[in-house]
């Protein structure tokens, strides 16, 4: 009978190295010395390293279940039950539905499941809603710190925004990155004095300025945007216009996900913003800035009477 194993590491795990961690392979002895007791015979092993337990679209996952449909196994051998999914609709979706239709038999060799025992449905069933409890608390308790850090004032975003880099000696503060910091204050010089927004944007496009994406990517930071573009976009100059941490203001908090078991985000309304005033070095003083925002209104309430 042949066995796959499937081993997961997710991105809160401890224990990973540069390469393959400890604990896949600490995984992989397990469950190779688990098929060689029971007499498997092992056709494949699926990895997923930093990857969520509730994440449907691993790439190892997906492809052990189109083998597994396809009847080039019999079993899959996990660790746990956990290491398969945190999901509970997964779990009724494979272990209790497709899997018996599959000829599949699923076996958690540290937790003791095994779908070819009738009677460890219902404990299956509890291991699979404690571990999605598991990543609801989770998910709780890292919401909780990230916004406890940005009340602190502190930066949690991946990246700091065009004009600011992040501080070398402490990469939750932003500190101003000059060569940017000359453009914004050029884009913002220009506007004011009476330069729209279009020809702001092919000024620096004919310049060959490299605009924010490009720009980051040239600093060696590993940012990734499908829609990246050497040219200056209109959308680009106006969020720059109306960011106010040009003015030394931290704002963070602007979206959240929807669930904790989805990745799909929402905006939120400005006042529910986290707003940390003087949190860092400003690269526009508040006047210049609420000039800007004063021309923005003014021109919006031309363009409605305008309409």
């Amino acid at each position: 009978m042949k066995a796959a194993i499937y081993c997961r590491l997710s991105v809160e795990d401890d224990g990973k190295t540069n390469t393959m961690s400890e604990s896949i392979k600490n995984q992989q002895l397990l469950l190779l010395d688990y098929a060689k007791t029971n007499h498997y015979e092992l056709f494949a092993i699926y990895v997923d390293e930093d990857y969520s337990g509730l994440d449907r679209n691993r790439p190892a996952f997906v492809r052990m279940l189109n083998d597994a449909k396809a009847g080039y196994f019999q079993v899959i051998l996990c660790k746990t039950q956990s290491r398969f999914t945190r999901d509970m609709e997964l779990v009724e979706r494979y272990l209790h539905h497709l899997f018996p239709l599959w000829g599949i038999r699923f076996i958690g060799v540290v937790d003791g499941v095994d779908t070819s025992e009738r009677q460890n449905k219902k404990a299956r069933q509890i291991t699979g809603l404690i571990n999605e409890w598991y990543c609801e608390d989770l998910s709780d308790n890292i919401r909780a710190v990230f916004q406890k850090k940005m009340q602190d004032g502190q930066f949690i975003g991946s990246f700091a925004c065009y004009g600011y880099k992040k501080d070398p000696a402490d990469h939750h503060r932003i500190i101003i990155d000059e060569p940017a910091a000359t453009i914004v204050r050029t884009i913002y010089h220009n506007y004011l004095s009476g330069i729209g927004m279009t020809a702001i944007a092919r000024q620096l496009t004919a310049e060959n300025i490299p605009p924010p994406s490009i720009y980051k990517k040239q600093q060696g930071l590993k940012f990734y945007s499908p829609y990246s573009s050497p040219i200056w976009s209109v959308s680009t100059i106006k969020n720059i216009l109306k960011n106010p941490t040009y003015t030394g203001t931290l704002v963070q908090g602007k979206e959240k996900k929807v669930s904790y078991k989805s990745k799909k985000m929402i905006h939120l309304p400005p006042e529910c913003w986290i707003q940390i005033p003087n949190n860092h070095p400003a690269i526009i003083s508040e006047h210049i800035f609420k000039q800007v925002q004063s021309r923005f209104y003014a021109k919006q309430n031309k363009k409605n009477i305008s309409v």
